[in-house]
């Protein structure tokens, strides 16, 4: 695959799941499809500002996701061995490096279209969300998984297969690679000069 299709399909990532919030199970499928639209408003609206623009993508983006999960599973067992401050810290730097990876992509939108297939259990007590991302000449599946959150009963997304590689899991074998080489704190700095160069 071509990385700037690539590219292109992790913005369409950004778009479908920056377009929802928390959500009960039986409202997933229609409120995704609901605000599809809504985020590609934002997007071609000529009137906003890059900045404003971002502000707006992010604050749909924030209630659907569980960042503070997202960072523990890709950081496997070291997590475990982490005081409650270092964990916060890795969160709060991983959640920056996704939506900093989400609002870079947004320039390469065009005009691809996103359909929704189904919502089907996944993994005995989870959902999995399919969808295609339509463009002029391919068609690539994405699929979002999404868990109950059994405080408030809500649905939140957790992960999503991007034409078929876990977003987590692959984030999960780059922090691993870097673990081997480098120490925790090592690693974080690492992340830092990343993150801070794309902002």
């Amino acid at each position: 695959m071509k990385f700037k299709n690539l590219l292109k399909i992790i913005l369409i990532v950004s778009i479908l799941t920056s377009s929802a919030f928390a959500i009960k199970k039986d409202e997933i499928k229609s409120e995704m499809n609901n605000k599809i639209d809504q985020i590609i408003t934002i997007i071609k609206n000529k009137d906003l500002n890059k900045e404003k623009k971002n502000e707006k993508i992010i604050e749909i983006i924030d209630p659907v996701f569980n960042y503070k999960l997202m960072a523990r599973i890709s950081l496997g067992k070291t997590w475990n061995t982490l005081s409650s401050e270092k964990q916060d810290e890795f969160a709060t730097l991983f959640e920056q490096k996704l939506k900093t990876s989400y609002i870079e992509k947004l320039n390469l939108y065009t005009d691809q279209k996103v359909k929704i297939i189904d919502l089907l259990p996944y993994l005995k007590s989870r959902l999995q969300l399919t969808t295609e991302v339509i463009g002029s000449k391919e068609v690539y599946e994405i699929k979002y998984n999404f868990y109950e959150d059994k405080k408030t009963n809500e649905w939140l997304i957790y992960d999503i297969d991007l034409v078929g590689v876990s977003i987590i899991q692959t984030y999960r074998q780059q922090f691993s690679g870097l673990l081997k080489e480098k120490t925790f704190d090592e690693m974080l700095v690492v992340l830092k000069d990343t993150t801070n160069q794309n902002d």
